[in-house]
């Protein structure tokens, strides 16, 4: 048995959107003249755009429709993602990335992200020519931590779940993996915060901790 494919996660673990999720939920805010409180934007998390809008108009009374602030949303998220200095991938994982790809690892990007959003990310970052193939929201009937996506993923891959290894950093994530039967590394960056790694494999909090020659006893 040999570590054959890697199946990856994207927002937390190849780049993290949130801040400029945040961001561009903040300046439509802004623009529509209502202050979020903190404690207000945190039960947002995990929440789809169209259900933060929802709770927003509800609350504030807005006359704005759910489109119209979504559309508003976009567009400055969009900005954000070409414009803002500060966003990257997260650190050490293109060095990962090609690590695996010069090893002739199979690589399958596995997110619930939409595909306009995975394809600007493999854009952005030239990721394209490393992945043999990519697993949106919109191709699954079941999101995580459903093992769907990573069956999925590992068939892409045309390898036996033995043989394979997901990436995750969240709880639904590596539930899903669990579920999957399929070997997890749970990554856990600064960013990180109250999510369950009880049942990951292995926990990282470093890129290179799975580096080939450090994970070969598990394979």
């Amino acid at each position: 048995m040999a570590l054959k494919a890697v199946l990856f996660d994207m927002d937390g673990v190849i780049v993290d959107t949130e801040p400029l999720h945040r961001k561009a939920y903040y300046k439509t805010f802004e623009g529509l003249g209502i202050y979020v409180s903190e404690e207000l934007y945190s039960t947002f998390t995990g929440a789809s755009t169209q259900k933060v809008f929802e709770t927003i108009i509800e609350k504030f009374n807005l006359k704005n429709s759910t489109d119209e602030l979504m559309t508003g949303k976009r567009a400055a998220f969009k900005d954000y993602f070409y414009n803002d200095l500060e966003f990257d991938l997260v650190p050490g994982v293109r060095d990962l990335i090609q690590h695996y790809y010069q090893n002739d690892v199979k690589l399958v990007l596995a997110s619930s992200a939409t595909r306009t959003t995975i394809d600007m990310v493999f854009e952005k970052f030239g990721l394209e020519k490393y992945f043999t193939g990519k697993i949106s929201g919109a191709d699954l009937k079941a999101s995580k931590p459903h093992p769907e996506i990573f069956l999925l993923a590992a068939e892409i891959a045309q390898e036996s779940k033995e043989n394979c290894m997901v990436i995750e950093d969240s709880t639904n994530g590596i539930l899903a993996a669990h579920r999957a039967e399929i070997f997890c590394a749970g990554f856990k960056s600064m960013n990180t915060f109250q999510q369950d790694y009880s049942l990951a494999n292995i926990v990282v909090s470093d890129f290179n901790e799975l580096e080939l020659q450090k994970i070969s006893k598990y394979f």
